[in-house]
């Protein structure tokens, strides 16, 4: 390498000429001068990292590891997710080729870091101690283990002297206490939600300890997730979020107080709703607020409606929105069938709109199937049980072109479809094929990650039209898929 001096004397001879201060092969030295400036500094003797622990888990089938390189190398891309969340079920752990394109993976989408965190295994968690980009491995699999119970809410293993937990709000120990100070928001999230699962007073102990030093969005999402394990327990500190200086904050806390008939948001809700909203005959008759006070934005009101919206009718259909359901039927002394059948008087649109999201808030069936069967809408469709769905889901692709709301109806309709709702959707597939083929990939992609692997001779015989043989092939590659995570490793 060239030492300073000699670079001098070679910015000197290129300054003067190298007529006045003859230098063999200036530019050849000065590019070598430059190679090794920018190589950076002399190699050192290096430490051997520590090896990889021993893998614990059995290695993923061989067939199944193929398969999942093909997915990997762009062959069905939309189906890693399945295959990972699969994989992940019977706690297998991926080769180790396939563990940094996997782990790339998870940086780029959180939704599958979860099974990431199973499958990485030990030498995954390796390679995340010396990558920072992969260091969201290190406390998935924290979250992972704590969900599954083989991690005390506490954070110490089972079998370590880790708290075991209690009913009461018992403070997490200094272990959860650092994890929780330097997580990101996302893993921190995923962490809560794992020890909600399995511990929700721990759960609830933890965001008591710093709630004011949270900021509004982690506030926000933070009580989100406390609608894994509700229960009036969570009442008190909910409670207490309506007072939150953000309104995002105010607005969840409502939403999960409303599930909680008996809370104090839900009296007080029933109360101005009982001012608002009264029977008269086969005839309901409302008069909405005639304004939104301190309290009823305390409670999660929205002040400001949104464009070409009327306030009043915007305050009236929150508060119907956050009213016990249970509310109108004792109150009425009606079914919730015979309640929606109603003359619902000039502000029927708002009444039915909040009855609507109170449905979905509260999670209840009864209303949900009455109010589907006069407006029916997917949010609707999610509350009612998986056969129930799927059979009305079934009736809906008969009756309804495809358009942006039947596909966002069946979007609701998880996986795996059933037979009816499967043969429904194909047969819709094969009718629009003549008339409007470029009107199905929506469909035709959702009938292929959605409907049960198992229909896919039925899907080839129905039809050798292109769109049906997708859907065909997709679902033969997805019932080989889970077949070869069948076999024994």
């Amino acid at each position: 390498m060239i030492t300073v001096d000699e670079w001098e004397r070679l910015v000197s001879s290129a300054l003067v000429g190298t007529d006045r201060r003859p230098v063999p092969d200036l530019l050849g030295q000065a590019a070598a001068h430059t190679v090794g400036a920018r190589a950076g500094q002399r190699l050192h003797r290096g430490e051997p990292l520590p090896a990889a622990s021993p893998e614990e888990q059995p290695p993923v089938p061989r067939a199944a590891g193929e398969r999942v390189a093909r997915i990997l190398d762009g062959e069905q891309p939309r189906l890693l997710a399945e295959w990972l969340e699969a994989a992940a079920a019977r706690r297998y752990h991926l080769p180790p080729k396939l563990v940094p394109r996997v782990l790339d993976h998870g940086v780029r989408d959180r939704s599958l870091r979860s099974p990431i965190g199973v499958l990485a295994g030990a030498r995954g968690r390796w390679l995340a101690e010396l990558n920072p980009s992969w260091a969201y491995l290190l406390e998935e699999a924290t979250a992972h283990l704590a969900g599954t119970g083989l991690l005390t809410p506490s954070g110490g293993a089972i079998g370590t002297g880790g708290a075991t937990g209690s009913p009461g709000d018992e403070e997490p120990d200094d272990g959860t206490h650092h994890f929780w100070a330097f997580g990101t928001r996302g893993d921190r999230l995923s962490y809560l939600r794992s020890l909600r699962a399995a511990d929700p007073a721990r759960a609830r102990a933890l965001l008591r300890r710093g709630w004011e030093k949270e900021s509004p969005e982690d506030r926000a999402a933070f009580v989100h997730a406390m609608a894994e394990g509700l229960s009036m327990a969570d009442e008190p500190f909910l409670e207490g979020a309506l007072d939150d200086r953000r309104r995002e904050v105010r607005s969840q806390a409502a939403d999960l107080l409303t599930r909680l008939p008996e809370s104090r948001l839900g009296r007080r809700m029933a109360e101005r709703a009982a001012r608002c909203v009264r029977l008269s005959g086969d005839r309901l008759q409302a008069e909405p607020p005639e304004a939104c006070d301190g309290d009823m934005e305390r409670d999660g009101v929205r002040a400001r409606a949104p464009g070409g919206t009327g306030q009043r009718s915007w305050w009236l259909q929150q508060i119907v929105a956050h009213t016990p359901l249970a509310f109108w039927t004792e109150s009425f002394d009606r079914t919730a069938k015979q309640i929606v059948a109603l003359n619902l008087g000039e502000w029927a649109r708002e009444i039915r709109l909040g009855w609507e999201r109170a449905a979905v808030l509260q999670n209840d069936p009864v209303w949900a199937r009455a109010l589907f069967a006069v407006e029916p809408l997917t949010d609707l469709l999610a509350v009612l049980p998986p056969g129930e769905r799927a059979d009305k889901a079934a009736e809906l692709v008969h009756d309804q072109p495809v358009d942006g709301q039947l596909i966002m109806m069946l979007g609701g309709v998880p996986a795996p479809w059933g037979e009816a709702l499967t043969k429904a959707v194909l047969e819709k597939i094969l009718h629009t094929a003549g008339r409007q083929p470029w009107n199905l990939g929506e469909l035709v992609r959702l009938a292929s990650e959605r409907a049960d692997p198992a229909m896919h001779e039925v899907a080839a015989r129905l039809s050798p039209e292109p769109p049906v043989q997708e859907v065909a092939a997709t679902l033969r590659f997805r019932f080989d898929m889970l077949a070869e995570l069948e076999a024994h490793p």
